[in-house]
């Protein structure tokens, strides 16, 4: 990033300015840009320092008043705004100068805004704005009827797609649906639809709210559930080892005894045949006392191999206000982007 981003108008006031300064200031002037949408916080941030460099240039004051507008800052906003508009001379910023009042619990001063005669110097969209504005308010003031009939126009009636029809529209839907003409309310959120192609509202959000219809989020469902299998084979996958390492010694160990059981037979018989080969008869008492001492002993040897089997295995377990900046005028200092009118709220 240069600094050579930023709009040739806002590059222009940055002239006066030393260069090395000039451009520290575009800079930061870019990055509130940037970040305005999706990091208001550290658009913010940035907005401070430019403000600090360059106190004296309109389009920082315009920048910083969008930041703290950004992040409902709305005091330290309709200070910058008035700053840049002392500056400049010009109106543009009158309607989100009107909507920090409203942010700041005054929807009457807003309301007074809206028939300034600052109002009749905007362009088609800047009074479009000051339209959504002023029903904004009085809806803030409990007078929904009224903001029904504060957004019915020329404009809305318009089968033209400007920047502001899909936010118009869909003000005025939500407006229907307030004072409960809900079948109304769904056309105009569908015809909002229609006129928004970059997704500026959520309109297809309220229709399926109103046709009952439930979103699930399968992407999410499926992360989880794949999480979920690899638990479950990292907790699965030892003690399955470790049972066929018991079966095994196990099975080692039973060949053991067999062998042991084998060897004492074989050592029994031998004495059976020396017994049977003696005449002397007197001689069976010890000869069974013999065979008899033997069993005890193999009995016993099966005893110590059955105390030194390995014990069992180690169980394993598994363990004021939501307006968008920057939505009423397509600032100089940023790219246009348009999002949803305070009253959408």
């Amino acid at each position: 990033m240069t600094g050579q981003e930023i709009d040739p108008s806002v590059r222009q006031e940055l002239m006066s300015l030393p260069k090395t300064l000039a451009e520290d200031v575009a800079r930061n002037l870019v990055m509130v840009a940037r970040l305005l949408d999706e990091e208001p916080e550290q658009a913010y941030a940035y907005s401070r320092v430019a403000l600090r460099l360059a106190s004296r240039v309109a389009a920082v004051r315009e920048a910083a008043g969008f930041a703290s507008y950004a992040t409902e800052r709305y005091a330290e906003a309709l200070a910058e705004f008035r700053a840049s508009r002392r500056m400049t001379g010009g109106v543009e910023l009158w309607p989100v100068m009107a909507d920090c009042e409203r942010g700041l619990g005054r929807p009457e001063r807003a309301l007074e805004m809206a028939g300034a005669p600052e109002v009749h110097k905007l362009d088609k969209a800047g009074q479009v704005e000051m339209r959504l504005v002023a029903a904004g308010a009085r809806q803030d003031m409990g007078q929904a009827e009224a903001a029904v009939v504060t957004l019915q126009s020329p404009e809305l009636a318009s089968n033209a797609i400007h920047p502001w029809t899909a936010r118009l529209r869909y003000a005025y839907a939500d407006a229907l649906l307030a004072v409960g003409r809900e079948s109304e309310a769904r056309e105009w959120f569908a015809k909002a639809l229609e006129a928004d192609h970059n997704g500026s509202t959520d309109a297809s959000d309220r229709l399926a709210q109103l046709d009952g219809v439930q979103f699930v989020d399968v992407l999410d469902d499926e992360a989880a559930e794949s999480e979920a299998d690899d638990v479950r084979e990292d907790v699965g996958s030892e003690p399955v080892s470790d049972a066929e390492d018991a079966s095994d010694d196990e099975d080692d160990e039973d060949d053991d005894e067999d062998g042991d059981d084998d060897g004492d037979d074989d050592e029994v018989e031998d004495l059976a045949d020396d017994d049977l080969a003696d005449d002397d008869v007197t001689d069976d008492d010890p000869a069974d006392d013999e065979v008899t001492d033997t069993d005890d002993g193999a009995g016993d040897g099966s005893d110590a191999d059955d105390d030194g089997r390995p014990g069992e295995k180690d169980e394993h377990k598994g363990g004021g206000k939501d307006a968008e900046p920057a939505s009423f005028l397509d600032s100089p200092f940023r790219a246009p982007a348009p999002s949803e009118a305070r009253d959408e709220d």
